[in-house]
């Protein structure tokens, strides 16, 4: 499965992200989470500082184009396969970067692409 990392996690049930993560691990998708906030949802613990994680396939993003300039660099030296922009996330400057690099960009939305079987 995907491994993947959900950048503006929450704890917060009526957020997408939220939702993100209880759908991912639904689909037996193994999941990272970094927020503002530390806190436990579904036993995975949400980071505050940016980790570098291991073999992450997918970062799906859930902050604004605004706060994604600080993310680029981490982002990028993550080498994930793509990166998901839900709505409202779009941001054309960083997905430019992305597949400069050879990282796969996606507008769409994750829990979506979970529900009809594409993610």
């Amino acid at each position: 499965m995907k491994k993947t990392l959900i950048i503006g996690a929450s704890n917060n049930p009526e957020r997408y992200a939220y939702k993100a993560a209880e759908r991912l691990l639904n689909h037996e998708h193994e999941i990272e989470l970094l927020g503002v906030r530390p806190d436990v949802v579904f036993g995975k613990t949400i980071d505050t500082e940016r980790k570098q994680y291991e073999d992450i396939d997918t970062v799906t993003l859930y902050i604004g184009p605004q706060r994604q300039v600080e993310y680029y660099d981490y982002v990028l030296s993550l080498k994930p396969r793509r990166v998901i922009f839900n709505p409202g996330t779009e941001n054309h400057e960083f997905e430019v970067m992305l597949r400069q690099n050879g990282i796969d960009v996606e507008e769409a939305c994750t829990l979506v692409l979970l529900g009809t079987g594409q993610y």
